[in-house]
């Protein structure tokens, strides 16, 4: 089930705030967190200078690559962190003290999605990092093109998956024990559509590898 499609308020440009009422979740969204002209700055900006990379991955045994690019910014103080690692950019470091004011939590890592086209996606899973704690917050930024974010309960079959589409500007929190009872996934589309960059926020922990 689609939660809500409001058209009129992405146009707006007025922010809105939707805590969800689901099981065994902690789930808010912002809209318009970040106004479109901060988003278009953002976008272009990472876009064009972020050092983006693919990887591989195991999948039944077989090694794959990754249906999309990445990139990984730490803090180099963080135990274990790579110190050869890229430094935070003026931009990230503004995006991350925006979420930190809102969420009143600090955050120490970010992996970054790029999303190409309609052929990149992630599959089902639930961001349950060994090194991130029980239940990590994610703390998640979209600019760009939207795409459809579903989230499915690992065990009750009765309730249906959720589908939230995050726009250019979106901000989504996921807290408490989203991790533990959901999964959630950006499918593929067969719609042209733009690149889209996601910006999660984590907390880790590297010593406890």
């Amino acid at each position: 089930m689609t939660l809500f499609n409001d058209t009129e308020l992405f146009t707006s440009g007025r922010s809105r705030k939707t805590v969800f009422e689901l099981p065994d979740t902690e789930l808010i969204l912002i809209d318009n967190f970040f106004t479109k002209e901060e988003s278009d700055h953002y976008y272009e900006k990472l876009l064009h200078h972020t050092k983006w990379r693919g990887y591989e991955m195991e999948i039944f045994d077989k090694t794959v690559t990754a249906p999309r690019m990445i990139a990984w910014y730490e803090d180099k103080d963080n135990p274990g962190a790579d110190q050869n690692g890229p430094d935070w950019t003026y931009e990230l470091l503004t995006i991350r003290s925006r979420v930190e004011k809102e969420t009143q939590l600090d955050f120490n890592s970010l992996l970054l999605n790029l999303y190409r086209n309609g052929s990149d996606s992630v599959a089902w899973h639930s961001d349950k990092e060994h090194n991130s704690g029980k239940n990590p917050v994610i703390a998640s930024v979209t600019f760009g093109e939207t795409r459809m974010f579903r989230l499915r309960h690992k065990f009750r079959k009765d309730i249906a998956q959720v589908e939230i589409p995050l726009h250019h500007g979106s901000f989504l929190l996921m807290s408490g024990t989203t991790n533990s009872f959901w999964q959630h996934q950006v499918p593929k589309t067969a719609k042209k559509v733009l690149p889209r960059i996601n910006l999660t926020f984590r907390r880790t922990n590297r010593i406890a590898e």
